[in-house]
């Protein structure tokens, strides 16, 4: 993106625009600052940030000095993210300077470098931020002098790489030389991120992606949006710690030389504000997202004309969501005379963590086919089969339903623990790792589906009991054990139901110890303290008799929905 379209403003943050240059150039100035620091082929590096120009930068310099980038969550609470730096041995961590109390806990790295959103407010805002930073790390001044942190921008500027310097390395990095030793090397091998999932089987697990893997992704959706390059504005409120941000903005967003209209935080107002605005073409949601911003069109109509398409994903999408949405930006085209043909298109796609995450997406020269996920990407492979521990699996016939089963250059390596023993000195791996989840290249996807007879995907039902709450997964286990912890609960489960704005919302059923009190608030302020807020309960039932369980001891979810 930066040498082909230089000058070609890659992304925009708060009124402030960087070039695809600009922000390549910081990232090698990174590379080497991380070096400077200690980092090395392989280590570990933790990014802990909101959508802002630095997460480009910080991670693009992570994978330039060698560094395999883990995505950690603000939306986290502390002891979830020292689980994921322990089982990562994250060394660095990239972090807002208003989320150091994520990163406090045992575990805390060597080394944290402080982003702030501050020199970019108003001089009354900035007050405002320094007062809300300290009632939540405690501190007025950052970063502390224990010798752990120091600001990101002073280590980049204090490496001494110049531009002239960055540009002679871009140019050696740039060289199409096929002699080159960054040709010869095995990218299907080299991990490049690492990300917390529930895993095909619901349980937590930290999916690793190789380089080859998330460029495979990003090319994917290139060709699928019509391969043009510099042309595209993008819509970047999904979260870029999350798979699916990645992928469709910082990936595929670069592949694409896109603009990327970025915001820290979604909020329809200002999302609405943002395309009214720098007019993008592209809009990457989660229904949840579609739900509020309809909310508020209802009430104050908006000129969303420059939507070209809208892909949303992360769960299913109502038709009536998806249709109310295209209207509201079709609205501004009928009262200027602007061409039907030129309308906004909504689709559905899918994809999981463990495919980087994007394999289907709704075709973009076509009406919209709402109820389906579309088509596999170009080079992507599924099947839909059928069987048990018992019987062979085989193929259905279009209609039926099976599980879903995908391959492709985009599929993970494996989870972190299947990786992590042929991870070798310089980075690479000593072989493809063998994972559970995948079959002689076909990876499981736990989510039943079917083919319709024109050839579009449809998902059905989940074979697991995964929880999607505005386009996060939520896995019962996990919420569960954090509510057995509670010093009153003798058994809990939970399962999802609907939420109109987020699709479905976790409810918890609980049973109390001998003795305890039913206390709604005190569940709910341990789930504060203990769960990420995508994952506490909506909403709680006191049951008076045990958990319906099978004769393995199992509980029986499906009583619970009835």
């Amino acid at each position: 993106a930066a040498a082909l379209m230089t000058g070609r403003v890659g992304c925009i943050y708060n009124d402030v625009q960087w070039t695809w240059e600009d922000l390549n150039l910081q990232a090698i100035r990174t590379a080497s600052a991380l070096r400077r620091i200690g980092v090395q082929a392989g280590d570990r590096v933790g990014v802990l940030l909101p959508n802002v120009p630095e997460y480009l930068i910080a991670l693009n310099g992570i994978w330039r000095a060698g560094g395999i980038a883990v995505a950690l969550s603000p939306m986290a609470v502390p002891e979830e993210v020292d689980r994921l730096l322990e089982a990562t041995d994250c060394r660095v961590v990239v972090c807002l300077d208003m989320l150091t109390g994520l990163i406090s806990g045992p575990h805390r790295p060597e080394k944290t470098l402080l982003v702030s959103l501050r020199p970019q407010l108003p001089f009354v805002e900035q007050l405002g931020y320094l007062y809300l930073r300290k009632r939540r790390t405690g501190h007025w001044w950052m970063p502390s002098n224990d010798g752990h942190s120091e600001w990101f921008w002073d280590a980049v500027d204090a490496d001494g790489t110049g531009q002239a310097d960055a540009a002679r390395e871009l140019s050696v990095l740039s060289a199409d030389d096929e002699s080159t030793a960054c040709h010869r090397r095995d990218w299907s091998l080299i991990p490049a991120y690492i990300l917390p999932t529930g895993g095909t089987t619901g349980e937590p697990k930290a999916v690793t992606l190789s380089h080859r893997g998330m460029v495979a992704n990003a090319w994917q959706q290139y060709y699928w949006a019509g391969a043009t390059i510099g042309r595209e504005t993008l819509l970047s409120v999904l979260p870029f710690f999350h798979s699916y941000g990645l992928s469709t903005n910082v990936m595929g967003g670069a592949a694409m030389a896109a603009t990327l209209i970025m915001h820290h935080r979604f909020n329809s107002r200002q999302v609405i504000q943002l395309i009214e605005r720098y007019r993008p073409t592209v809009f990457h949601a989660v229904p949840a997202m579609l739900v509020a911003m309809n909310e508020h069109l209802r009430k104050r109509p908006a000129d969303l004309s420059s939507l070209k398409w809208i892909i949303s994903g992360g769960a299913s999408l109502p038709e009536a969501v998806g249709r109310e949405f295209a209207e509201h930006c079709n609205r501004m085209r009928a009262v200027s005379g602007m061409s039907e043909v030129s309308g906004t298109l909504v689709v559905e796609g899918y994809g999981l963590s463990e495919a980087s995450p994007v394999t289907h997406v709704g075709p973009l020269t076509s009406d919209a086919r709402f109820g389906t996920i579309g088509l596999p990407l170009p080079d992507t492979h599924c099947r839909i089969l059928s069987g048990d521990s018992e019987t062979a699996l085989r193929e259905v016939a279009d209609g039926d339903v099976g599980e879903l089963f995908v391959s492709g250059p985009q599929v993970m390596l494996g989870y972190w623990h299947e990786v992590r023993p042929l991870l070798r000195d310089d980075g690479t791996l000593e072989k493809r790792p063998s994972s559970a989840a995948i079959d002689d290249g076909w990876l499981s996807t736990g989510d039943m589906a079917r083919r319709t007879p024109e050839g579009l995907y449809q998902i059905v039902d989940r074979k697991k009991d995964m929880i999607i709450t505005s386009g996060f997964n939520v896995y019962p286990q996990e919420v569960e054990h954090a509510l057995k912890a509670h010093r009153d609960v003798k058994d809990a489960a939970v399962i999802g139901i609907p939420d109109e704005h987020r699709g479905e919302a976790v409810k918890a059923f609980i049973v109390l110890k001998p003795g305890a009190v039913w206390n709604e608030n005190s569940l709910i302020a341990h789930c504060r303290e203990h769960l990420s807020a995508h994952k506490r309960p909506r909403a709680y039932e006191h049951c008076e008799t045990d958990l319906p369980r099978s004769f393995l001891g199992k509980v029986i979810r499906r009583k619970l929905k009835e």
